[in-house]
């Protein structure tokens, strides 16, 4: 952790000790966290953050030190790892594809446009169908708590914070961060005339902590529309993770048919107004309908039949996650595999590192995966494998890993324009484009690798048993191949299910050649190869 860390880290711990609840005594950090940076809290004077799941339940550092531990312990344990020859993934790839032969949204490449306003979204429609996605995901778009004088920047201590957008004041459209229902209204019109897709972020589980802010249509909707339980104070609990308040957010009583039913209209009118499909934050804090009776409801029954044509689940994995009951009714989000995928883009592509979505019991074509989300990135400190240790480059190599496979649909984070590993915030302006990355040469070649891969299984090998050198192969049509070894790589008839032929590579001039069931070329140093 490096200094810039060490303080940011620090000061968070000194935040949360200020006062993160409404308790008499402050929690303080007892629970590892995974969401957004934390701040004091807790009345209508003193802002708090909104979590995207803020608390996670993993097994992620709690102190420096204990970081310093753990990161070392993971990267012994995947160095240890012994590659595999060959890995075939069993599955049905009918998922991939729509009846009318389009590329299905649970699979294509999703843009997550973090903080992007609708105007920003709807003028860059062209440059992200170019670049090979079929969706893109908004922050959230509901009314929300005015921060900060309603300053814009992504993160300032006085300036404005990106998560004001989570902490939702009335379930209608619009806020003024992203922008107004018009013109949401007029972005999926645009959208759609190009065939994308909207996904809108939702924070169902919570509202503002600043009850004073929260609408009369939430707090006189019913007699009791928020459980009144206090901060959660064990994630161990299956009862406190999805009843009690997180980080001091107003945890809202979705046992009540009058709330389930609200939300469900917003949920319809959203779909009305042109959108598509949901993700649902912070979705293992709402409870299923076989949880225990005390609690257990009909919330996601009622919520979910509402039009919309993909829905996932923000399952930040740890204890009490139930992860594959909430799979059952939607997709779901392979936290615990993006670790893995960031360790990859470092330099280990070994198959037993990257093969695994490492949620048991959990098909494939129910997951969305991501190098980074929202959460990580904006938590230096929060995971082993943060932004600050990844560059642009090696998101790229990550990217390459799960926009290759087969399973689920992968999530492109978005950074900050002008961002840097040693800024994370750039031009530190909420409503504006991000990165040109989303669009680089090489991610917009792997999304069209995707989708003209779409319908077909997998193959996953290491050359040689070497862990620097991966080959995901698509059915026998197409192949994307990483060199991390420091080196050209030479494949001298490597194990191929390919047809034969000669493979140009979309990236270079290179070419590939399979006969017989075994490929040849060369790889050069740090590169991605895409053929088909």
């Amino acid at each position: 952790m490096n200094k810039k860390t060490l303080s940011i880290f620090l000061a968070l711990v000194v935040s949360v000790c200020a006062g993160l609840s409404a308790c008499a005594d402050p929690p303080g950090i007892a629970q590892p966290y995974s969401g957004q940076p934390i701040a004091p809290a807790v009345s209508s004077a003193v802002e708090t953050t909104v979590s995207s799941e803020s608390v996670s339940s993993t097994t992620e550092e709690t102190t420096i030190s204990s970081a310093a531990s753990e990161e070392s312990a993971v990267t012994s344990e995947i160095e240890k790892t012994t590659p595999q020859e060959s890995y075939t993934q069993p599955q049905d790839c009918s998922y991939q594809l729509n009846s009318d032969g389009t590329v299905a949204m649970s699979y294509g490449a999703i843009l997550h446009a973090f903080c992007w306003s609708f105007e920003t979204i709807t003028e860059n429609l062209q440059d992200i169908k170019d670049a090979g996605y079929t969706s893109i995901q908004t922050s959230p778009i509901n009314n929300c708590k005015v921060g900060d004088s309603g300053k814009k920047a992504l993160f300032s201590e006085d300036g404005g914070k990106w998560w004001y957008h989570y902490q939702p004041t009335d379930y209608v459209i619009g806020n003024y961060q992203l922008g107004s229902v018009d013109k949401f209204k007029k972005m999926c019109e645009e959208a759609d005339k190009l065939g994308l897709k909207i996904i809108v972020d939702v924070p169902l589980n919570h509202v503002s902590s600043d009850v004073s802010v929260v609408n009369k249509n939430i707090t006189e909707l019913c007699d009791e529309p928020f459980h009144d339980r206090g901060e959660i104070g064990s994630y161990s609990s299956r009862k406190q993770v999805t009843q009690n308040d997180l980080l001091g957010l107003k945890d809202l009583n979705t046992q009540d048919p009058k709330i389930q039913e609200y939300i469900h209209e917003y949920l319809k009118t959203v779909i009305a107004s042109g959108a598509s499909g949901f993700r649902f934050d912070a979705a293992k804090h709402i409870e299923l309908p076989d949880d225990d009776p005390e609690y257990a409801s009909e919330f996601w029954p009622t919520v979910l039949e509402n039009g919309a044509e993909f829905q996932y689940g923000e399952i930040l994995q740890g204890e009490c996650d139930r992860i594959e009951d909430y799979a059952k009714i939607m997709s779901v989000t392979a936290s615990n595999y993006g670790k893995n995928i960031r360790m990859a883009a470092l330099g280990n592509v070994s198959t037993s590192v990257v093969e695994s979505y490492s949620a048991a019991g959990v098909d494939p074509s129910k997951f969305v995966t991501w190098v980074e989300s929202h959460d990580n990135y904006c938590n230096d400190g929060s995971e082993n494998e943060t932004w600050a240790k990844l560059s642009e480059a090696d998101v790229e190599v990550g990217w390459a890993i799960i926009a290759a496979r087969s399973g689920g649909a992968p999530l492109f984070f978005s950074r900050p324009d002008g961002s840097t590993m040693d800024d994370p915030w750039g031009k530190n302006q909420i409503g504006k484009k991000g990165s040109d990355g989303f669009k680089s040469e090489t991610v917009s070649a792997l999304n069209h690798f995707r989708n003209e891969m779409a319908g077909t299984g997998e193959t996953l090998s290491n050359p040689d048993a070497d862990k620097k050198v991966l080959i995901i192969e698509r059915g026998d049509k197409g192949a994307v191949i990483i060199n991390k070894s420091g080196a050209d790589y030479t494949l001298d008839g490597a194990q191929s299910v390919l047809k034969d032929g000669t493979y140009k590579d979309k990236l270079s001039d290179s070419e590939f050649t399979v006969s017989g069931g075994k490929i040849s070329g060369t790889i050069a140093n740090d590169a991605i190869v895409v053929i088909y």
